[in-house]
């Protein structure tokens, strides 16, 4: 008997029969509804060839492949799947799934994976792309800096790979403890972008990496690489401390990057971590990630980045904590909006975030008064900056973020719509493209 599986658009499984049971090893309690295709293949195959070969079969009708699969008890075998586009309600109406009909082989099958793969498998495990979040308001700061004649170069680079370090850190020990707690088994609710975005193409953007349920990595692996993140970091705060002192024949910023990058690391590590557990306690969670890459992040990389000694006086430290403001709010809406996807996973290991707490449906307002308190404080610390860089643009800048207000307002009503659609994946998307452009318009701002 040959082995038949439907899933949907996403991949989760929606129909399969006696033959893939037994090819697989699975019961189907362990599968309808809870799991994705994507578990029968090796993680680099996932990510090197399946979006290319659901295209092929979209664009021909069929896609004919000869690949390796993995049983549930972790042996592989070679097969011949023919993958199809489905739709459940005639092939005049709109695709629902595919449906993918595989028999075991006895050839040899051997697919080579290319380097571009490991890169790509990478970014998969770490959730590198995500450092962006961490980088944008890092360069902000070396633009302000540097207008005010006070940038060292060479600071700049070591902290920008010490807070890229600490991120993934982060998100390695994030994953870690999410699969611990089962968080991450329950959750079958979870966002991959699939072939919506080029730019984002394949990137899994709620419901953690997945990197371990596809074995990418291994669970103490992901645990070791965390690790040496931090040593990365530590040493990168070390390097930093010796060449501020060598610059500014200093201690004032040494002590407030030490404070600020222990303080950083904390927080990464108990988001998750029991006890803390900071990301299940009632909006706890959005405030540190609010923090951490808001006001903190500015403060730090301040203290790290600049050649002269600084007084730590509230009059001193202010715009650069103004200007954190928005910021934080920027990737605070990155994570809010990523938690109604996965509510219900949330709800069921007791992780109480805003989303959990409030309900999607009145959740979606705090989404809206983010962004307005994003431009609020925005337009409040441009009028501080005159301050310290008079050639600062007006024009520009209210030109610019009037239209970019106008694009957060069109993620906004997106996601009052389809707050509880699986469409919701496309204002996901806007989201994180809203962090960008933002940080870049702000930027560019400066030179214009």
């Amino acid at each position: 008997m040959k082995s038949v599986i439907i899933c949907d658009m996403e991949g989760v499984i929606q129909e399969i029969n006696k033959g893939a049971l037994e090819l697989f090893g699975y019961n189907k309690d362990e599968l309808i509804g809870k799991k994705r295709v994507s578990i029968f293949s090796p993680g680099e195959i996932v990510i090197q060839n399946v979006l290319g070969w659901l295209e092929k079969a979209n664009k021909e009708g069929k896609s004919l492949i000869k690949t390796n699969f993995i049983k549930k008890d972790g042996s592989q075998f070679n097969a011949e799947i023919l993958i199809t586009p489905n739709f459940a309600n005639g092939k005049d109406q709109e695709q629902t799934g595919y449906c993918g009909i595989t028999k075991e082989i006895k050839e040899e099958v051997n697919i080579p994976i290319n380097f571009t793969t490991k890169i790509f498998k990478g970014i998969a495990i770490t959730r590198g792309g995500f450092t962006l979040a961490s980088i944008l308001p890092m360069v902000i700061v070396a633009v302000l800096l540097n207008q005010m004649n006070s940038l060292s170069i060479i600071n700049a680079i070591i902290s920008i790979i010490g807070i890229i370090s600490v991120h993934i850190f982060g998100n390695l020990y994030n994953d870690y403890f999410d699969v611990k707690s089962g968080t991450d088994e329950v959750n079958n609710e979870y966002f991959n972008v699939g072939d919506k975005s080029l730019m984002l193409r394949g990137a899994q953007i709620s419901g953690g990496s997945r990197a371990i349920e596809l074995g990418l990595i291994t669970l103490k692996k992901t645990k070791n690489l965390g690790n040496i993140m931090l040593l990365i970091a530590s040493f990168c705060i070390i390097s930093l401390s010796i060449n501020i002192y060598l610059e500014t024949n200093s201690f004032k910023n040494i002590l407030g990057i030490i404070v600020i990058g222990f303080l950083g690391s904390f927080l990464a590590y108990f988001y998750t971590a029991k006890p803390l557990r900071l990301s299940a306690r009632k909006g706890l969670g959005e405030i540190v990630i609010f923090l951490t890459f808001g006001p903190l992040l500015t403060l730090g990389s301040l203290f790290a980045m600049s050649n002269t000694p600084l007084d730590i006086t509230f009059y001193t430290l202010k715009d650069f904590i103004l200007i954190g403001i928005p910021l934080g709010l920027l990737t605070t809406n990155i994570l809010f909006i990523n938690q109604f996807p996965d509510y219900l996973a949330d709800k069921k290991s007791d992780k109480i975030n805003l989303v959990v707490l409030f309900g999607k449906k009145f959740s979606r307002w705090i989404y809206l008064l983010n962004l307005m308190l994003i431009f609020f404080s925005t337009f409040y610390f441009i009028k501080e900056i005159h301050r310290f860089v008079p050639q600062f643009n007006n024009n520009i800048f209210y030109i610019s973020f009037s239209i970019i207000f106008l694009y957060g307002l069109y993620i906004f009503s997106g996601l009052f719509k389809y707050y509880d659609s699986r469409k919701l994946i496309n204002y996901n998307i806007h989201t994180i493209y809203y962090q960008i452009i933002f940080c870049i318009g702000l930027i560019l701002t400066f030179y214009i």
